[in-house]
This record gives C-alpha cells, sequence and structure tokens, in this order.
C-alpha cells in the first residue's frame, strides 16, 4: 500500500467524480453517479491513497443540523500529516488519514448520548477492518499509471511517528467514559448453550446490554486467572488493549498476531514501546493484496485455556457504538499427565483445525501455544471451525479453508429436506469486494452453491439470497453518523462494476437487539426457514462477501486461490442433538439459557431497500442532510 503524507491546502467541493458512462439516483441525501461502464481505465476516477490528488474524508459541521437539503458550500481544508495509527487497506488507510481533523458540530443529537466537556482518551478510533480488495489487474494497473509527483528535496522525508494516539472521528471530545455498572462485577448470566454473544453498545437502554459482554468483561478475573494471551488482529490500539486488561494482569505476556509490512509494521512495534510484556508474530502474506483479517484470542489461565473468535478489532471505536459478535468457548481444563495425542477432541473436531489452522501460519512464536493446546480438553465444544489462510491449494487441500471448507461441513453435517430451495440464505457484512461484472462469476456460482449445500444432495436448489448491507440512510441515522460509514468500505470504482449486486441488498435493522442505529462490523451467514422461525445453520465469522476472504476457483475449477487469514465459527443443529435451531425472537433481553432458541443479531424477516434506498458507498459525498451529529460527509 502506498502511503504518503502530503501538505498543503486541498480544495473540497462536494461534487460528483467523472466516471465516464453514467446513471445518476436521486434521493434526499443528492445525487450519486456511478459507470455503467465496465473499463478499466481509472484515470477519471478517484484515486488511490497517496496518490497526487488525495481523496479527502470531512466531516463538516451542516449549517442546518435538521435534516433538510441545503447547499453545499466549497470547502477549504488544510490536509493533516499521516495518521500513524492508520493501517490496513486503501480504506482504512485514507479514511483514517482525513477524518483527524473533522469539523466540529454544534449540537448532539439524542442517539448521540451526553458527551464530556473535557478531552476524553479518544484513542483507537482507527477505521474496523475493511475487505476493499478491487479488482487486482485493475489495482496494478491504476497504481502503475499514477503519475510521479516529484519530491520537494532529493532526499525523502520520513513519516513522523508521533505517541499522542489519534483522535475519534467527531474529535477528542467524542467518546464518553462508561459508568463503572457498564461492566460486569460477578459472573454474568450468559447464554451456555450456544456461547455466542454480542457486544455492548455504548448510549443503549441497559436491558440491551443483558448478557453482552466488552473486551472488559472477557479478560476479567472473572472467567479466569489469566497467565498469557494470544491478541489475533487486522488493527490494534495496543495503548488502549493493555488498559482493557484488569491491573493484576496487565504485566502478563501477550503476542500480537498481525499481517502489517514495512512502515506499518513500524508504526505497530513503536506503539508497544514501554509495553515490555508485549510480542508480535507477523503473519506471512504471500499473495498480493491479502490481509491478516482474523480475531482470536488464546487465553491461558491457571484454570485452564479459552478461546474466543469475534469480531471486533482491537480498537476502541469497535467496541463503542457498533454491533460486533463473538463466541466464548468454555473453560478448557488441563488435561492429566500422559494423555495421548488424541485427547480432549471434541465430536466436531475443533482441537484438530485449531491446532491445524496456528500451523498454517509456520510461526515460531505459536509452537509454544500449540503444544498448551495439545495439554487441555476440549472435548466440550460444539462449533466447528472454519478459516482461511493465504495459498493456492489443489486436490483434497481445496476443502481445509474458506468456502469449500463450509461446503464440506454443511454436506457431512446437515440433511437434505423436502422444500429447501424455499429456505432463503442471508449474508450480512460490513464490506464488499469485486465479484465480477454479472452474478455469475462468483456469487451465484461457487458462493451460492456453497451456501444452499444441505447434505448429499446433488440436486442444486435456487433459494432467494438476501444481503444485508446498511443504507445510507442507515449510516446517516446511526448513533455514530457518517463516521460509521468509514468501517463500510464499499467504494464506488467497485460498486459501479456490479450494480447488479445491488439488488440483494436489504438494510440492516436490529430492533430486537436494540442495535438499529449501532452499524454492524459483525459478518453472519445463515439458512433461514421461509417464515424465518428456523435455522439450518448459522455462521459468525471475519469473512466479508469477498474473494479474498473465501477463496475463489481457479483452472477450471481444480484449484483454490484464498488471500487472506480469516476466521469463524459454524453453530449446525446436530452438534447440539436439534433438527433445525429455533429463532429467539427476543435475544439478549433475558436470560435465554433455558431456551433453545438461536439470537439472530437483528430482524428477521429482513427489510428489502426501497427504490429510494442505496447502498452506503464510503467515498463519495453526502451533503444535502447532516447525520445525527450535524456534519455531512464530503470526499474529494
Amino acid at each position: 500500500m502506498i502511503k504518503t503524507c502530503i501538505k498543503g491546502h486541498i480544495c473540497i467541493r462536494p461534487v460528483q467524480p467523472s466516471l465516464g458512462s453514467t446513471m445518476t439516483k436521486d434521493s434526499h441525501h443528492g445525487k450519486w453517479t456511478i459507470s455503467s461502464s465496465d473499463d478499466d481505465d481509472d484515470n477519471e476516477r478517484l484515486p488511490l491513497s497517496g496518490t497526487t490528488t488525495l481523496k479527502h474524508h470531512q466531516l463538516a459541521t451542516s449549517a442546518n443540523s435538521s435534516p433538510q437539503p441545503s447547499p453545499s458550500p466549497k470547502l477549504e481544508v488544510k490536509a493533516e500529516p499521516a495518521n500513524p495509527y492508520a493501517v490496513g487497506s486503501e480504506a482504512r488507510q485514507t479514511a483514517t488519514l482525513n477524518q483527524s481533523n473533522p469539523g466540529k458540530y454544534e449540537k448532539n443529537s439524542p442517539l448521540s448520548g451526553k458527551r464530556k466537556k473535557e478531552a476524553g482518551d479518544g484513542s483507537g478510533w482507527a477505521l474496523s477492518d475493511s475487505d476493499d480488495e478491487d479488482n487486482v489487474a485493475e489495482k496494478q494497473k491504476r497504481l502503475s499509471n499514477v503519475p510521479k509527483k516529484e519530491p520537494p528535496s532529493s532526499k525523502a522525508k520520513k513519516i513522523k511517528v508521533e505517541s499522542e494516539r489519534p483522535p475519534s472521528p467527531h474529535g477528542r471530545v467524542y467518546y464518553i467514559d462508561e459508568p463503572e455498572d457498564f461492566f460486569e462485577s460477578s459472573v454474568p448470566c450468559l447464554n451456555d448453550m450456544y456461547r455466542f454473544y454480542l457486544n455492548k453498545v455504548t448510549g443503549l437502554d441497559r436491558k440491551y446490554n443483558t448478557g453482552a459482554l466488552h473486551i472488559r468483561d472477557i479478560l476479567s478475573p472473572l472467567f479466569g486467572t489469566l497467565k498469557a494471551s494470544v491478541q489475533f488482529n487486522y488493527c490494534f490500539d495496543i495503548a488502549w488493549m493493555v488498559k482493557q486488561y484488569p491491573e493484576e494482569f496487565r504485566d502478563r505476556p501477550v503476542l500480537i498476531v498481525h499481517g502489517d509490512k514495512r512502515e506499518a509494521k513500524a508504526r505497530l512495534v513503536q506503539q508497544a514501546q514501554g509495553f515490555p510484556h508485549i510480542q508480535f508474530c507477523q503473519a506471512k502474506l504471500d499473495i498480493a493484496f491479502g490481509t491478516h483479517h482474523t480475531k482470536m484470542m488464546l487465553l491461558w489461565y491457571e484454570e485452564g485455556f479459552r478461546v474466543i473468535v469475534l469480531t471486533s478489532n482491537l480498537i476502541r471505536a469497535d467496541w463503542y457504538q457498533k454491533t460486533q459478535g463473538m463466541w466464548m468457548s468454555p473453560l478448557f481444563p488441563r488435561l492429566p499427565e500422559g494423555s495421548s495425542a488424541s485427547s480432549g477432541e471434541s465430536p466436531t473436531y475443533f482441537k484438530r483445525d485449531l491446532l491445524e489452522y496456528l500451523a498454517s501460519y509456520r510461526a515460531p512464536e505459536l509452537e509454544e501455544w500449540i503444544q498448551r493446546i495439545k495439554e487441555h480438553d476440549l472435548s466440550e465444544t460444539s462449533v466447528y471451525l472454519v478459516g482461511s489462510t493465504p495459498g493456492r491449494y489443489v486436490g483434497s487441500d481445496m476443502e481445509r479453508w474458506g468456502h469449500l471448507r463450509l461446503r464440506k461441513l454443511l454436506s457431512e453435517h446437515t440433511e437434505a429436506f423436502p422444500g429447501e430451495e424455499r429456505w432463503p440464505v442471508i449474508g450480512q457484512f460490513s464490506s464488499i469486494g469485486s465479484m465480477g461484472l454479472d452474478k455469475t462469476k462468483w456469487l451465484a456460482g461457487e458462493f451460492q452453491r456453497t451456501m444452499t449445500t444441505m447434505g448429499k444432495s446433488t440436486v442444486r436448489s435456487d433459494p432467494p439470497m438476501q444481503l444485508l448491507y446498511p443504507s445510507i440512510e442507515d449510516v446517516r441515522t446511526s448513533l455514530e453518523g457518517y463516521p460509521a460509514g468509514g468501517s463500510l468500505p464499499y467504494s464506488i470504482q467497485t460498486a459501479q462494476k456490479q450494480l447488479w449486486l445491488h439488488s440483494f441488498f436489504h438494510r440492516w435493522k436490529a430492533d430486537s437487539t436494540g442495535r438499529s442505529h449501532a452499524m454492524p462490523h459483525i459478518k453472519t451467514y445463515m439458512r433461514v426457514s421461509p417464515n424465518f422461525t428456523e435455522l439450518a445453520w448459522f455462521f459468525m465469522t471475519s469473512a466479508n462477501l469477498s474473494k479474498a476472504a473465501w477463496g475463489a476457483l481457479e483452472k477450471n475449477n481444480t484449484q483454490m486461490m484464498i488471500r487472506s487469514y480469516e476466521l469463524g465459527v459454524l453453530f449446525v443443529p446436530s452438534a447440539f442433538k436439534m433438527k433445525t435451531f429455533p429463532v429467539n425472537k427476543s435475544p439478549f433481553l433475558v436470560s435465554s439459557s433455558s431456551f433453545s432458541g438461536f439470537p439472530v443479531p437483528f430482524d428477521l424477516p429482513p427489510t428489502a431497500y426501497s427504490p429510494k434506498d442505496q447502498p452506503w458507498i464510503w467515498n463519495i459525498p453526502y451533503s444535502q442532510a447532516p447525520d445525527t451529529h450535524g456534519n455531512i460527509w464530503v470526499p474529494s
């Protein structure tokens, strides 16, 4: 990734980019223009971060904080130096850089909650993960076509790594400190059946956080006396992360598994200065445009061992006002001395698959953790592990990772039943990659075949596929306002090539969990009955809707290519001695330990986009209506 610090002044005009042959859509947000051309020439498109013209995201205060259309003034904004925590994909780098100096808002929405007057911590707001990979050949072409900018002197300036952590997208006073009773003071009443939880969201009625967990809860002594831990993730604010550990555990060894390279790696290491108990393990990313996107905690206690698979980055913004999910394993006890290598295995082979996933890193730093897992009893696990690791796989190895791994599990552990062709597939995610010029190229081809697999049946069903992705209005009226869209990096460059995809889109609505205004960073996929009361299976993962994450078949379907590390857990009814999962219509409001309903995190049935709804696209302007904080979103 190119990372550049551009100084001086940039004129920000809320106008539409020229994109060749175009189609224009109207809404009360204004117009957004997308090209219907399949031309790969990107010279007229929004440039990459780091080119001579910078995409600049500026939160500008609207003259009128009510949601009425208002004229879009020309704004002149000083570009800020590169943010040392702007790591990850193009979307994260650009928006992190350009949100660091937002316009101040005059009036808070009731949704935003009471703000502190004094400057807050404001740490770790860097954008949440994005899988914004465009067509690889196109990206390479765009990079090669970037005009060279002469440096001001013969010596290239080094990016200064600042010691101060960045502010939130709304400025330093955005975050409020949650009251102490926001966190658990005794062992919470949790759903021990599925062990699937949502995160706590600041600003919600207390009842909607019942049974939900904050990272401080997960790491608290309530769940074990911590000896050491591993944090696998995509984006880190190390100082913030350390503060989430209880004081008595803050000097316990932590291994951070990441995918950063070069300058980004140097910035990450610099964050850890002053924390001698933190060590690093760099994941190998040998295929272009891949990311280390897995989010997992390994927690080693005096009492045993625990695994957490989750969807949150280790930054405060991800644990504040977004919707996230996690699976928390039981406390795995230590095996008796002299136990065999196969001891402690679960019916779902979770132990074997976890060890295989860790071995795929080929990292010496993980060897002691592999040995620790071998010494514990993981037999109480009821979920299947589905991972992605970068590589090109042939033969039987094709079914080890990615969507073919999910297909294999659905084939072996579900059963076909009459009428299954009417059971929709629901996919819900926070980022979208390039999937081809029509749906048959990947989505309605190999990916749909995986998602519709039921048992050994060779009959191809063609059920509805409903994709949940926030609309512009969902983002605008969210707790965070437009900055929430920085974590939903569907780009205009990708959207304009796959207009066909938008007919699949459904709104983000989660009234049942109180999270309609907490934008989703969770990723879930499921098969649901026509009346939306039963699930054939449920999958929570870090994988967004992209070929990089799930893998794509090559060489006439004889090879599977995966770019990124991903990890998720699959819930199959047969592992819980059930035929289907009943849907819990009121999840998280009361303890569901005595009820077998599965806590789906959003409302069923999903609400299809209306003709006026448009998907959130992160790099075009929204200047006709302010968000919940009176701000508008204006890229250049």
